[in-house]
Formats: C-alpha cells, structure tokens, sequence
C-alpha cells in the first residue's frame, strides 16, 4: 500500500498559509485519492459533513456558493471498466460543481497508442483532475506519481473502491446518526469493496465480521490496515460461518460473486459462494439489521429478490449517496484551488 500513497499537502484558504492558525477550519488532504486510507479521520468526518450539506442545497435547488466551486476546472472520466452509477454521479456532481467534463475514449487513455505516463503528462496540462476505472490499482499509482499538479482519483480498481465506501459511510450514518460501536458483516468474496468498506468503518469506529470462503479472504495485508486504524474500540473479525457472522449484527453487506474480468470462473464461483447468499434465513439471524450492495446485484445469486428488495435494503440511498459523497470530495481536492 505505501508504494501508491501520495504526499499529502496542504490546501489553505485564500490569503493564508497553510500554517496559518486562522485557517484551521480546513483540514490537509491529499492531491489524490486513491484509497480510503488517503484520509486522516478528520478528512472522513468533513466529508461526510459536506455530502450531507451538499444533499441539502440539492434538494432545496438552493444556489449557493459551492455551485461554482468547479467553475473553470474541467475533470477527465477515464473509464476502462463498464459503469452506470459511478460514471453518472461523476458526470453530475461535477457539473452540478461548475465544472466541465472531459470523456477521452478508452484506446487514447489507456495506453493503446502511447504511454500511460505520456497520458497522464498531457492531460495535466489541460484538466484539473483524473478520475479513473480500471482494472489494475498500478495504472492510477503510475497516473498520481508522474503528474504532479493532477488530482486523481479512484473510481474503482482491482484493489480497492474508496468512492463507493464513502457513500456506505454516508449510508450507515443517515440510519444510525452515530457510526462507533455499531457492528457491520461483509459475506462474500474479500474484494475491493470489502477492502475500503473495512478500512473507512474501521476508521469510523464500526467493527467488521468478514466472512469468506477459502481461497476469497481479504487479504491480511488488508485487516492490518484496517486495525491500524481502527477507532472507539472497534474490531476486524473472521468467521468461517457467515451465520457466525452476521449473527445480532446491524447491517449486512455483500457484493456480486464474480466481478468484471473474472466472468471466466463464474460457475466455480457460484458453486463455491453458494452457501454465503444473503436470503430471509441469514437476515433472520440479524433482527432489524440493513442489508447493503454496491450494485450491480445478480439476483438470485448473492442476495435474492425478498432481500434486496425488502423494508431493510438500503441499496439505493447507497447509490443514491455516491453523487452527494463524490460531489464533496471534489469540492475537498479542488474547490480551493480553482477559487485561488
């Protein structure tokens, strides 16, 4: 993980350094955000705070200042990897921002016809952020590493998907007001939505019940970086059962068993995750708790029709809260240095 963090700087209010004691209401952030653990806690929280104002003004269609907080940056969608929600709420929240966005096809951005690294030097010089969906986490620590004045950011890799853990955390929130101490359970493959799932409720002070199949765990290396920094008391646990995992917890997360690029092993994945669907019987053993999915979800596989689409799922206002989350993580990268 250290080898793609990036140097965190300091984006200070206009007319002050970042030192400056009269700016403390900013927090420092990363040029780029690649993984939840690009966050001090702080920056989680702020974020949170802002998604939710940011809700608010929508919903009011009130025009404040923050509509033009992207006015005269444009953001590049670089996208190697299908998408309709993570695609859609970028487009949105960075118009909605006052930005302008840039959509190069995929045999231009992903080094067809040059250079990943020739890629990401061009578009430094015309756009204000890179926002990337790809297969290979080693494409956005290239992009973050060889264009110093472009933000980027991870709209999903193979390792992990920090935007969509940021709406999960919005989520919980809108449901509990308050994250510590509650208990959250991921059944299914250790994947990279398990990953920044793990690391921003550890973070926040959520415990988390991993249950996978052998062969599927998330990766140690993972739960190490999630317990590094971890809050309130709260623990990253592994259950062989997923009923020994869910059990009285208060919400329930899964995601599709096969993801993209790895349609080659569905009928093995389906066979082996088989017992790790979420249906009425493990919701059971959870009285009252949510059910949650990135989505796409393949019904009938890792979560039936009864679940998902049940009082309980929380699916939607997942989705739903990707546009407001987005929205406020741009406005944390690049607000300031548009208005500077």
């Amino acid at each position: 993980m250290s080898a793609t963090r990036t140097t965190r700087i300091a984006f200070s209010q206009r007319g002050q350094s970042a030192g400056d004691t009269a700016g403390r209401g900013r927090t420092v952030m990363q040029k780029d955000f690649l993984s939840i653990l690009d966050f001090e806690p702080s920056d989680l929280r702020r974020c949170l705070d802002l998604a939710a104002d940011l809700r608010l003004d929508r919903v009011a269609r009130r025009a404040l200042p923050r509509k033009r907080s992207l006015a005269g940056a444009h953001v590049a969608l670089l996208f190697e990897k299908p998408s309709l929600r993570t695609r859609s709420t970028f487009e949105i929240a960075i118009r909605e921002l006052g930005g302008e966005v840039i959509e190069p096809n995929r045999e231009s951005a992903f080094g067809s016809r040059e250079s990943l690294a020739d890629v990401a030097r061009n578009l430094e010089r015309w756009v204000s952020c890179a926002v990337l969906r790809t297969f290979d986490h080693r494409v956005l620590a290239e992009f973050a590493s060889v264009a110093p004045r472009l933000h980027v950011v991870n709209a999903l890799s193979d390792q992990e998907h920090p935007c969509q853990a940021l709406a999960d955390m919005l989520t919980l929130r809108d449901q509990w007001s308050t994250l510590a101490g509650r208990r959250v359970a991921f059944v299914g493959d250790g994947n990279n939505v398990a990953t920044s799932l793990t690391h921003a409720a550890a973070m926040l002070g959520v415990t988390v019940h991993l249950a996978n199949p052998a062969g599927y765990e998330l990766p140690d290396q993972r739960i190490e970086e999630a317990r590094a920094v971890a809050s309130d008391g709260c623990r990253i646990e592994r259950f062989d059962d997923p009923r020994d995992a869910v059990r009285d917890v208060d919400a329930i997360y899964t995601d599709t068993w096969t993801s993209m690029g790895q349609e080659s092993t569905a009928e093995e994945r389906r066979r082996v995750f088989a017992p790790y669907q979420v249906n009425a019987e493990l919701m059971s053993l959870a009285p009252g708790a949510l059910f949650m999915h990135c989505l796409p979800a393949h019904r009938g596989e890792e979560v039936t029709d009864e679940v998902i689409d049940s009082a309980a799922s929380v699916v939607f206002d997942q989705a739903e809260n990707r546009l407001h989350t987005q929205k406020a993580l741009l406005v944390m990268l690049l607000a300031d240095e548009v208005a500077c």
